[in-house]
């Protein structure tokens, strides 16, 4: 009894962990490509890329901003060190993001 009742609870913390793990996986991928496009879009803008001062919670926020408040707002972001949620409340005008994980 104790046997199968440890193989179980084992079997359902394997499985959890797995289902954590594929989750976690996908939203750091994620992420990263999120990163990348949004210094390709600085790039293109300004011909420089994103200040590496910038937390990837920073830059995730900004992909929410359109271009024209863009490159002003992730200036803005380094200069005083502003939240994602304080970045996402000056953002005017928004541009959805439908592909997230």
């Amino acid at each position: 009894g104790r046997l199968h009742a440890a193989a179980m609870v084992s079997l359902v913390l394997a499985v959890v962990l797995a289902l954590w793990f594929a989750r976690a996986f996908a939203l750091r991928a994620h992420d990263r490509a999120i990163r990348a496009e949004e210094n390709f879009r600085h790039y293109l803008a300004t011909g420089k890329p994103l200040d590496s001062r910038l937390r990837i919670g920073q830059i995730i926020a900004l992909r929410f901003a359109s271009d024209e408040e863009f490159i002003a707002l992730a200036q803005r972001a380094v200069a005083e060190d502003l939240s994602s949620k304080q970045i996402k409340q000056a953002i005017q005008n928004w541009k959805a993001d439908y592909y997230r994980v």
